[in-house]
């Protein structure tokens, strides 16, 4: 905007000194040409710079002075701007000339003044504009890069923290300008965030602690429980609780971080026979390419365990787990995941039911798929859900960080 109103504040004043400068020149060179006129008409002598017919008049002021009319008009002479003013006499065309050369420098002269003028307004302009666009945009950049890493788990990440930048300059900043209230109500909403994240956590392993107890002493009372079909209903009712309550335990210890990966190298194929074999169900291992990871085993067997349990729990056979170098599929022929586990990823407690092609794990609470991901994070590998193209079913995609040697 600025440098718009520049540019049309310069063209008004080029356009207002021009024409007062021409204006000025014609009236100068008419009032000539009316003495010229008279002393013609009186048979004296014609003034200076005035005469009949002379050579130099540009050819469209002689003509539109034989049609019998008079007129001005700018031209060259000799190389020098002229005014020229020409009438008719008696069929011919009396005309005079007035220097025009000081009126053309001082047009020009103003119309220097006028760029420059405009370029160092236009130019300091920018440098001003530039420092303030680019100091808000580095401060939105700033929050939007915080506002990232809170997305991805890193909740105790602040933008009056980033950048080196101080509570107390973010805290001044804020009553300036609105790009530090965003920031101080990102700041904000981290804040209870992470507070609410916290709570959650804390009273979900607290629960979960407080049931191992009664669960174990229901576990030992129900081994003395006389054999029958109530006592085995009663005691698988209680491994089932006993696995929820490690399971909550387990993902208590995921979200807070506490856990310590202990990594070593482990051959893949061998890894995922031995989960098949623990779990104890008719899966058929594929080792396409075996590879050696650098990997925390106990993870990794958690990881695949619970992929392999949730496609033989909610999917249906066979159920194949295939091994192409650091790349782990799962793979049943159910009726695949469901729409929101693809597009959110596994949640807590919530399941696609029976037969919903893994749509949950832990006994259709969704814990499992929960675990699974959560401890592939922790080694840092990549769970991929998806749903298989030709045939069916769901498949669970596991990437593991690529291994320093390879093997077979």
């Amino acid at each position: 905007m600025c440098c718009s109103l520049a540019a049309v504040l310069g063209v008004l004043v080029h356009v207002g000194v021009t024409r007062q400068t021409v204006s000025a020149a014609r009236d100068k060179a008419l009032e000539q040409l009316h003495d010229a006129t008279r002393a013609y008409e009186a048979g004296g002598a014609l003034p200076p710079e005035s005469a009949l017919d002379p050579a130099a008049l540009p050819q469209s002021l002689r003509q539109l002075a034989l049609s019998g009319r008079r007129g001005t008009v700018v031209a060259e002479r000799d190389g020098r701007p002229t005014m020229w003013a020409a009438a008719p006499a008696d069929g011919r065309a009396l005309a005079t000339a007035v220097d025009y050369e000081q009126s053309a420098r001082t047009i020009t002269g103003l119309d220097n003044a006028i760029i420059g003028s405009s370029v160092l307004a236009i130019g300091g302009t920018l440098l001003v504009g530039g420092f303030a666009v680019r100091r808000v945009t580095r401060r939105l950049h700033q929050t939007a890069t915080v506002a990232r890493r809170i997305s991805r788990g890193e909740l105790d990440a602040r933008v009056g923290d980033a950048g080196g930048a101080g509570r107390g300059a973010s805290a001044r900043s804020a009553r300036l300008d609105e790009v530090a209230t965003v920031a101080r109500a990102l700041d904000t909403m981290a804040g209870t965030l992470q507070a609410k994240l916290v709570s959650e956590q804390r009273f979900t392993a607290d629960v979960a602690h407080e049931l191992r107890t009664p669960l174990t002493g229901l576990q030992a009372a129900s081994e003395l429980l006389p054999e029958g079909r109530a006592t085995d209903l009663v005691r698988e009712r209680v491994r089932t609780m006993r696995r929820l309550t490690e399971d909550l335990l387990e993902i208590s210890r995921l979200d807070s971080g506490s856990g310590v990966v202990e990594t070593d190298l482990h051959r893949l194929g061998r890894v995922a026979e031995r989960v098949v074999r623990a779990a104890g169900t008719d899966t058929e291992v594929v080792v396409v390419r075996d590879a050696h990871v650098e990997t925390d085993r106990r993870r990794l067997e958690r990881v695949l365990g619970n992929l392999v349990v949730n496609a033989h729990r909610h999917g249906r056979g066979p159920v194949v787990l295939t091994v192409a170098g650091p790349v782990v599929t799962v793979r049943d022929h159910g009726e695949g995941y469901p729409e929101y586990l693809l597009a959110h990823g596994p949640q807590r407690f919530r399941s696609g039911g029976a037969g919903g092609g893994g749509g949950g794990g832990g006994k259709g609470h969704g814990l499992g798929l929960t675990i699974a991901a959560g401890q592939a994070e922790a080694i840092g590998a990549r769970l991929e859900f998806r749903n298989a193209g030709s045939g069916g079913g769901a498949e669970a995609v596991l990437t593991l960080p690529w291994p320093p040697a390879a093997g077979g």
